[in-house]
């Protein structure tokens, strides 16, 4: 197995090279913006489809509506630009929120993140394979099997150490960005020598009329397009000093980008009476339009395939790290904070496909249906972020902190509005599933962050006096991860059974480990303590290492018996929110009983905690 994982995912990486590669402006805006800017794949089509419903007469509303999410667009750029100036070391809507908000609307801003980070990957994927099968008909009954395969790509892509400041990255996002600026330039002389296009009434019957709950309900679909708008706010640390100015710029830029694209696209869709097929997204309609079928229109469909998949691995950079902050304050499983083998978040790229997959495949691989639950969750963390800062303001004050608590505040009041039509208008579309599935993660964060306090003055050290027990007979191995209770109890046996105790502890952080030998010289009774560097941060390795060579070493034709300390919780679901390393170092040791004749004598030193 584990040949096989160093085939798909590469040899593992050293500690030493997790440093954050620098990013200058172009490479930084390739990294951050593709959710961004690839949203205009989704929020065209689905502003498309809500007015299809109202006929021709609807689809005349088409660029009002891309022209107030423009309008919004420009109150989100001012207002993170004062964010990324308040929080130059990053300030997610998570940390604005906590910070400022205090801890539940912290964990209502993260839990809104998350299911965000899943949707996006979800909603790219659909809207990439939409695309690409408007170009290859054949395709379309296929897309859910085209999107899962896709994900598996992204997946291994994301394990084996993917970076996002690659220059493969930005390819597919400048490639996107100068197609469909091209496309428009070209568009708009078109329409200069051809004039408007005619859709009579006829040729699209209207099912409804136009009402303002048909507008808000578009305009609600449509503010997908503000999706990724934080992710420059968030990255700030990527970029080359000074990182606050080129963070706002690249901003700036990037919301021209958005501005243009969306606006050109959808008023060049108005201006020419573009229609599209069932089985054809209304961009490819527009290019075939524009272009032709021939070459440049599947080259147009590839580069948005392309910057979808794209956006699609930004949330495979973006969960991770909020999972890991929420594991470093207790609210996750430790697991999600640990760097894997190729020094990513293993288990949170693990899990964001697993999440993403179910929907994909309970969805049908279809971007539309996908599209009711996505819009809540980001305007929910806006609006909490927003709100965060204009409490920042004015607790910090300082310079120009009036004109800074002002962006922030209209920002606060129009995204809470946007929120609030948002929710209404999607409510009974499927909105309601992700007000529900916040609720339950908030109670999920407060349960596991429960068990985690609880967990400490059980494991602490405090009122325990050190004691010394006479030594008798074998040979043992005790191995920690820590000093807490559990290892005292464990080192207690094990200096009860033998006057030869060997304790071992591997070095996954090194920061950490003058003091655990601080701690050891106090309650380790005077057994040796050995330190294993692990560069690769392996227990199970360093641990078997370790046992072969000491038993070389003594050559007394014995195998030294190995004492692990074990807690174990009250009750069973908690085992998910703790590392199986003592299960994992048994199974690696049953399977060496080929080579070394017979097995290592395995003891495991339970200590059940109370609550």
């Amino acid at each position: 197995m584990s040949r096989l994982r160093e085939l798909l995912l590469g040899h593992p990486l050293p500690t030493f090279k997790s440093g954050e590669t620098r990013l200058d402006n172009v490479r930084a805006l390739a990294a951050l913006s593709p959710d961004a800017l690839s949203s205009i794949a989704y929020a065209n089509q689905e502003i498309y489809l809500g007015l299809l419903a109202a006929g021709w007469v609807g689809l005349n509303f088409s660029l009002p509506i891309a022209l107030a999410i423009a309008a919004l667009l420009a109150i989100l750029t001012l207002s993170y630009a004062q964010t990324i100036l308040a929080y130059p070391a990053g300030g997610g809507s998570y940390t604005v929120a906590k910070e400022n908000l205090g801890r539940l609307p912290g964990l209502i801003a993260a839990a809104a993140l998350l299911i965000d980070y899943v949707l996006t990957a979800a909603v790219s994927l659909t809207a990439g394979t939409a695309a690409i099968a408007s170009a290859f008909p054949s395709l379309w009954p296929q897309r859910t099997a085209l999107a899962l395969v896709l994900l598996t790509i992204i997946t291994v892509a994301n394990l084996r150490g993917l970076r996002e400041s690659g220059t493969l990255v930005a390819i597919p996002v400048y490639l996107f960005v100068f197609s469909y600026l091209a496309m428009i330039a070209y568009g708009l002389g078109r329409a200069l020598i051809e004039g408007t296009g005619t859709l009579p009434a006829a040729a699209l019957p209207a099912t409804e009329p136009i009402t303002v709950v048909l507008i808000l309900h578009t305009f609600s679909s449509g503010c997908t397009a503000l999706t990724g708008v934080e992710a420059i706010s968030n990255g700030i640390t990527i970029f080359k000093t000074p990182e606050a100015r080129n963070a706002r710029l690249t901003l700036a830029v990037m919301a021209v980008l958005m501005g243009v694209l969306l606006l050109g696209s959808i008023g060049l869709t108005q201006h020419f009476g573009v229609v599209a097929g069932s089985e054809e997204t209304i961009l490819s309609a527009l290019a075939r339009r524009i272009v032709g079928s021939g070459f440049p229109h599947v080259f147009i469909q590839v580069a948005t395939l392309l910057i979808l998949l794209v956006a699609a691995n930004t949330s495979y950079v973006g969960f991770p790290r909020v999972s890991d902050l929420l594991a470093k304050d207790l609210y996750l499983p430790h697991q999600l904070s640990s760097l894997g083998d190729r020094l990513v978040f293993s288990n949170g790229i693990v899990l964001l496909s697993a999440l993403v997959s179910v929907l994909i495949v309970i969805f049908g691989g279809d971007s539309h249906a996908l599209i009711p639950l996505f819009a809540v969750g980001v305007f929910l963390a806006f609006t909490l972020s927003q709100i965060g800062m204009v409490i920042h303001w004015w607790r910090l004050r300082g310079s120009g902190w009036q004109w800074k608590l002002v962006f922030n505040g209209v920002g606060a009041i129009t995204t809470a509005i946007t929120l609030l039509v948002v929710a209404v208008s999607k409510f009974l579309d499927g909105a309601w599933i992700v007000a529900l599935l916040i609720v339950v993660l908030v109670f999920a964060f407060r349960a596991v962050e429960h068990h985690y306090r609880l967990l400490r003055p059980q494991l602490s050290l405090s009122g325990l006096q050190p004691s010394i027990h006479p030594p008798p007979l074998q040979r043992v191995v005790l191995a920690m991860s820590g000093v807490h209770r559990g290892v005292i109890k464990a080192l207690e046996f094990a200096c009860s059974i033998s006057d030869n105790v060997t304790v071992v502890y591997v070095e996954l952080d090194p920061g950490k480990t003058d003091h655990i030998r601080q701690q050891w010289l106090i309650w380790g009774q005077g057994v040796p303590l050995v330190v294993v560097p692990s560069p690769y941060r392996s227990v199970v390795g360093p641990i078997l290492d370790f046992l072969e060579q000491t038993d070389r070493e003594h050559d007394d034709g014995q195998q030294a018996v190995l004492v692990m300390p074990e807690f174990i919780p009250r009750h069973g679901w908690q085992n998910l929110l703790h590392n199986q390393t003592a299960w994992m170092i048994r199974v690696a040791l049953f399977y060496q009983r080929r080579k070394y004749g017979s097995g290592r004598v395995i003891i495991d030193v339970p200590f059940q905690l109370d609550r």
